[in-house]
């Protein structure tokens, strides 16, 4: 046992059984067994210690890999059930050569459960390309994802290579895909059903490698039925589909990540700021977050400059929206 304490020891004895026992189990053994053998009893003996083995094995790997500091795919920080389960799911798929959807309200942490999916995969040696499709002009966007080659435009003064082409061996994470114009839509489609693309002004097919990981947080079945979305390209970005959800239903996690952005602005921008008092983690759990995470971050680093002593407190009408309102956020 000392050289090997995992080992499950199984003592067989016909002397003096009560003794014998007491004696193998004090010095470690795992179970004793009373001669004369039954060889059925003693086989179920044995299965069972293979079975506890394999158990502590399990609870060790869970044990090594559990965060220390409440985070899960890396960066992610939570301690609520659902989100737990958002994990659980992302890490089952990324060694899967799928496509995935994140579905979520704005602020609820998509792009960073996408580089979360990354690098749990193959493909964490590569890339990892964000875009956000809402944030470019439509006759932009086709240059910033498919790239162009010189003199294909007034102002392309060199070949540019798009995003795609930048998360050769990665992943492209398109965020709000349900923002791309049908014209691009069907580019995009294209490229999902034969791996290649063409620079704007190219004549080459480029062949890429990469894994496409979309996000967005409009109902795409209502827009497929409106005709804005395309059916056939929602199929080829959809084989996985994970919903996340939005801030105040994570029991627990507002004033989880509260505490987070406190220390993060406080050692930034006002270390004599040192906690939470009890209504404001009162008004953290009554507060329906509709901006969520990124509403939480925003208001904490207000909440950090303005607060006069040592503890934040809920009564800062500077927290609210429509003017002075004491306790609310």
């Amino acid at each position: 046992m000392r050289i090997k304490p995992d080992t499950k020891v199984i003592v067989a004895s016909g002397h003096g059984a009560r003794e014998s026992a007491l004696d193998a189990i004090s010095g470690g053994a795992y179970d004793f067994y009373q001669k004369p053998v039954d060889i059925d009893e003693l086989g179920l003996i044995v299965r069972r210690a293979f079975h506890v083995h394999a158990l502590e094995q399990e609870n060790a790997r869970l044990a090594e890999t559990a965060p220390a500091d409440g985070r899960v795919l890396g960066r992610v920080l939570t301690g609520a059930p659902e989100m737990m389960k958002v994990a659980r799911m992302i890490e089952r798929v990324a060694s899967a050569q799928v496509s995935v959807l994140l579905l979520g309200a704005s602020g609820t942490g998509k792009e960073l459960l996408a580089q979360g999916l990354h690098d749990a995969s193959p493909r964490r040696q590569g890339a990892f390309v964000p875009i956000n499709c809402a944030a470019i002009p439509e006759a932009l966007l086709e240059s910033e994802l498919f790239g162009h080659e010189k003199g294909a435009f007034t102002g392309a003064i060199k070949t540019t290579p798009g995003k795609i082409e930048q998360a050769q061996g990665g992943t492209l994470f398109l965020d709000e895909v349900g923002d791309i114009s049908l014209a691009l839509q069907v580019k995009l489609l294209r490229f999902l059903q034969e791996r290649v693309i063409e620079r704007i002004g190219g004549r080459t097919p480029i062949a890429v490698d990469t894994r496409i990981v979309c996000a967005t947080h409009q109902d795409l079945d209502a827009m497929i039925g409106a005709g804005s979305f395309r059916e056939d390209l929602y199929y080829r970005l959809a084989e996985i589909v994970i919903r996340i959800p939005a801030l105040k239903e994570r029991a627990g996690d507002p004033a989880l990540l509260a505490r987070h952005f406190l220390t993060r602005f406080a050692a930034e921008m006002n270390p004599a700021v040192k906690g939470l008092a009890p209504d404001a983690l009162a008004a953290l759990d009554a507060w329906p977050w509709p901006g969520n995470v990124r509403e939480l971050e925003n208001r904490m680093k207000r909440a950090v400059i303005m607060a006069d002593g040592k503890l934040v407190t809920a009564p800062i009408s500077t927290w609210t929206r429509n003017g002075p309102r004491a306790a609310n956020w």
